[in-house]
């Protein structure tokens, strides 16, 4: 696996469907594998993902679903995001399923920055936390290129309206669901 970490260009497949990702030269391997990731967990849900496409919007989603008015129907971020960029999208996109990862790091300062950010905001679709593993390559790419990963194999927290995330914030550590 260590050959496959050096690679700046990696060609991935899942679930029938196949996508180039390429590293930048500033930018952190880590960060190219969480886009892989959240592009083959979601696949299945949303099959026309897109991968660092520009949408007409002041951020460019790493991992996108656009619906037929091309407004975001889900939005994948990788790594770290902002406070004011979660205002700004939740804001706006209340009917958009949004999922932030993370890798090998805690969720729970995540969690407190996404439920400030929904609260007294009506959300109408999930808001997905993910945490991949510092194993993630070894446990879910095999040496083909093939991705094999489900939501039960990641700790990850979803909430659906901001009543349903404040209630996780006052019973203190979020209702986070361990791989």
């Amino acid at each position: 696996m260590d050959d496959f970490l050096l690679r700046r260009k990696w060609t991935l497949r899942a679930h029938g469907k196949q996508m180039v990702f390429v590293k930048r030269p500033n930018e952190q391997t880590a960060h190219v594998l969480m886009k892989a990731l959240i592009w083959a967990l979601y696949l299945p849900t949303y099959p026309d993902l897109a991968v660092e496409t520009a949408i007409g919007d002041r951020y460019k989603p790493d991992v996108v679903a656009l619906d037929v008015a091309s407004r975001p129907r889900f939005w994948g971020e990788a790594g770290q995001v902002g406070i004011e960029k979660i205002h700004s999208l939740i804001r706006r996109y209340c009917q958009t399923h949004f999922a932030i990862a993370r890798w090998d790091t805690r969720l729970d300062p995540l969690h407190d920055i996404v439920t400030a950010a929904v609260t007294d905001r009506q959300r109408q679709a999930p808001f997905d936390l993910l945490r991949f593993p510092a194993d993630s390559v070894e446990r879910f790419i095999d040496t083909g290129g093939e991705i094999c990963i489900v939501h039960n194999d990641l700790e990850s927290t979803t909430a659906s309206s901001s009543r349903q995330l404040a209630r996780i914030a006052r019973n203190g550590r979020p209702g986070f669901r361990a791989g």
